[in-house]
């Protein structure tokens, strides 16, 4: 069972043949899917989900906070399963791949006091950009 259907069990959430499915398509390290991607990809197991039923179960699952909606650049946003699993994401400038990154160091302690005006932190959004091997071939 995906980590993510794991989470849902355990904290009661009904799951459905639709939802199953969506939690389905988004198990996996590195899943950076769009609503359009996990619909065609639940499609292919559940014939009948509708588009709808897919950004429905996604805004659900964003406010539960069970997984993350990643904006790049204009781009359509993209969900991650790993909610629970602190990370940063590394983006391909020109084709848009994202990767799950852990860089070194506790990003809740990397900045200065002085550069905190006093604030107390409670989360950080750390994104890289570059291009890559694919891209920077061609």
């Amino acid at each position: 069972m995906s980590d993510l259907l794991e989470r849902l069990r355990n904290r009661g959430w009904r799951l459905t043949a639709q939802r199953r499915v969506v939690a389905q398509v988004l198990d996996g390290d590195h899943v950076h899917f769009t609503a359009d991607e996990i619909h065609a990809r639940a499609v292919e197991v559940l014939p009948e989900i509708s588009r709808a039923t897919v950004y429905n179960t996604l805004g659900e699952l964003v406010s539960l906070g069970e997984i993350l909606e990643v904006s790049t650049d204009g781009r359509a946003k993209r969900y991650d399963p790993n909610a629970h699993h602190a990370h940063q994401h590394l983006i391909c400038e020109a084709c848009g791949t994202i990767r799950d990154v852990h860089p070194a160091g506790d990003p809740l302690n990397a900045l200065p006091a002085a550069e905190r005006f006093g604030f107390t932190i409670s989360g950080v959004e750390v994104t890289y950009r570059g291009l890559c091997p694919d891209c920077a071939k061609a």
